[in-house]
């Protein structure tokens, strides 16, 4: 069992002036829909991959992200860098893990999610994190997801009737029951490979060294065979 960790607010970890604060919270995200004991009979939601980088490199950076969380933005920001840096040797799957403390973040996610049923999902996804600060504190966040749509260029009659449907609620299901699987409870959360980032790599160099040691042993395995 995983151990609990905890709390911790924004800001308590530094992630430098280069990528900000790496924890937002430690809580379990909102409205999370597990399969239980009837699980068996149950249809599990569907899993929808949003791969950044080279879908076939051989280290996956596995983030659990809430789109109203600060730490989360700034790690994006540093995770696409890397995922550049490293090219073709590194790819970075998201997944959706909006926290109960930011009312907006499931909200959030739904809008990616339906932009993504029409090709744009990592075009969202920027623009959710470089607009954060407009967003959050919005009392009509649908307008504004609305506007992002239209700006991206989407079918907004589609997008509008996708937010609200039980497939893009079903990915983001997906993603919270892999987050329980896996022991995930803080946002963000970072997997390199199997090993997740503790409290010792919430750094700039934290993060660099797992992903060195990662691309180093994948590539002394290929060079074994």
């Amino acid at each position: 069992m995983k151990r609990h960790l905890p709390f911790v607010t924004a800001g308590v970890v530094a992630l430098t002036a280069l990528a900000g604060p790496l924890l937002c919270q430690t809580m379990r995200p909102s409205r999370v829909t597990i399969p239980g004991d009837q699980a068996a009979s149950a249809k599990r939601p569907a899993e929808s991959v949003h791969i950044r980088g080279n879908s076939n490199a051989t280290v996956t950076l596995e983030e659990f992200g809430d789109f109203e969380c600060p730490s989360c933005k700034n790690l994006a920001t540093f995770l696409d860098q890397m995922v550049k840096e490293y090219h073709p040797r590194v790819r970075l799957i998201f997944r959706n893990f909006p926290l109960p403390m930011h009312q907006h973040a499931r909200d959030a996610a739904l809008a990616a999610e339906a932009a993504g049923l029409q090709g744009r999902y990592w075009e969202m996804h920027d623009m959710l994190y470089r607009e954060q600060p407009v967003w959050s504190s919005s009392n009509d966040v649908r307008t504004l997801f609305i506007s992002y749509a239209e700006t991206l260029g989407l079918d907004l009659h589609q997008f509008k009737s996708d937010m609200e449907s039980d497939k893009v609620r079903g990915h983001i299901e997906f993603d919270q029951a892999r987050a329980k699987s896996l022991g995930v409870e803080t946002a963000p959360s970072l997997f390199v490979g199997k090993r997740e980032m503790d409290a010792n790599d919430r750094n700039p160099e934290g993060v660099r060294r797992l992903v060195d040691e990662a691309v180093k042993a994948k590539s002394s395995a290929s060079e074994k065979k």
